[in-house]
């Protein structure tokens, strides 16, 4: 581990900065649809200096800070997308956007990195190596980090950080560390094949609606009776999709759900049990049964090593606090196939009361974004430091 010694970054957030946060919040668009986003933080950026690299990406953008002094390339990411939600915050600066919603503070993540990488240009003497900048999007469909990897927009990089606002928490704290911080998301679809026949005359058929009942009452016994209590695991049936005629036993039926954990064992093990109780549950009503059981992202976990230096130097700049781990996905996670990750989480709220992320009345205070520019400064700082030892 790195002795060096790293003053402490610390960046005073500008009205530039939070009339970027409102036009953001004012303006929120769908995933993959980021179009007048993506040309807004372009803009932004070159009139700064910056350079945006040429890349495949449609929507969202990749820049690079290069500095004076040799070292690796070092990725810090914001995700950009809203979520389809009518705001009812009732804020000065809700939503034009009707039906979309920055409602998961994706406006104080870019904002955030916009002041970011506009401390690393005017500072590219304090830089080794590069950093480089991915506003990324469609974070919310699971599909966007996916993307950027898939088309290469990041090129060979040595090291990721990211973060993500947590109301739970008080502007000015940050969370970040070795342990689990968000959990495996797992997208389940099951479809019951079956004859479908006449209401009245249900021998002449095999319905389906029987077996697809039984499955989601068997199901939720594969947390209670196979996994530790001491295991956080969530296993949640979503929707139910079956017949469209009151008197017509369908010949289909199915559901939809999610499984959330924190260790990849886990995780094997609910995925086994799931399709041996459907599976066995379609056979005993004499049907079959088609299971799609999509893994959307695994847990969440810093590279320990980089965690316990990014996290020793941020009593220097905010206010340390345990992880206290989410349930929620984050597709962040699959960029830990390119390169050693950092992810935190940065206090949004803390009020009593207040609401959480994908809420209609959901508030990220600005007080979030001063720490969450630090944390994107120090941290990709201190990792090209480790990096280059």
């Amino acid at each position: 581990m790195s002795e060096n010694h790293i003053e402490p970054v610390h960046i005073e957030i500008g009205d530039d900065i939070l009339a970027v946060r409102r036009h953001l919040h004012q303006y929120p668009e769908l995933g993959f649809k980021e179009f007048e986003t993506t040309k807004y933080l372009r803009g932004l950026l070159t009139d700064h200096g910056i350079e945006v690299l040429d890349t495949d990406l449609k929507t969202g953008l990749v820049a690079e800070i290069k500095g004076e002094h040799p070292g690796p390339r070092v990725a810090v990411r914001a995700d950009i997308d809203g979520l389809p939600i009518v705001e009812a915050t009732g804020s000065p600066y809700t939503s034009k956007n009707e039906g979309v919603m920055m409602g998961c503070g994706h406006d104080v993540h870019a904002s955030g990195l916009l002041a970011a990488a506009y401390w690393l240009a005017n500072h590219r003497d304090r830089i080794h190596g590069s950093v480089v900048i991915l506003f990324q999007p469609s974070e919310e469909t699971s599909e966007g980090a996916q993307y950027v990897i898939r088309v290469g927009a990041l090129g060979k990089i040595d090291a990721i950080i990211g973060t993500h606002n947590n109301p739970d928490y008080k502007p000015g704290q940050i969370a970040v560390g070795e342990t689990p911080m968000m959990a495996g998301c797992v997208r389940f679809h099951v479809t019951f094949n079956a004859d479908g026949t006449h209401g009245a005359y249900p021998e002449a058929g095999t319905g389906p609606i029987e077996a697809l009942s039984s499955s989601i009452l068997s199901l939720q016994t594969i947390v209670s009776r196979n996994i530790a209590p001491f295991r956080p695991v969530v296993l949640s049936v979503t929707e139910i999709h079956g017949g469209d005629v009151w008197n017509v036993v369908p010949a289909h039926a199915g559901f939809t759900g999610t499984v959330r954990y924190f260790y990849e064992d886990d995780g094997k093990l609910v995925k086994r049990r799931f399709r041996e109780v459907v599976e066995s549950t379609a056979a005993a009503y004499g049907i079959t049964a088609d299971i799609d059981y999509d893994t959307v992202a695994g847990p969440l976990v810093s590279d320990k090593h980089l965690a316990q230096v990014v996290a020793k130097d941020v009593p220097g700049y905010a206010d340390l606090q345990p992880i206290h781990p989410s349930m929620g996905g984050e597709d962040f996670y699959n960029y830990t196939t390119l390169a050693p990750m950092v992810f935190s989480f940065i206090g949004s709220n803390g009020e009593p009361g207040h609401h959480n992320l994908h809420s209609p009345e959901f508030v990220a205070l600005d007080g979030a974004i001063e720490p969450t520019a630090e944390f994107y400064v120090n941290a990709a700082l201190r990792v090209a430091d480790e990096l280059g030892q």
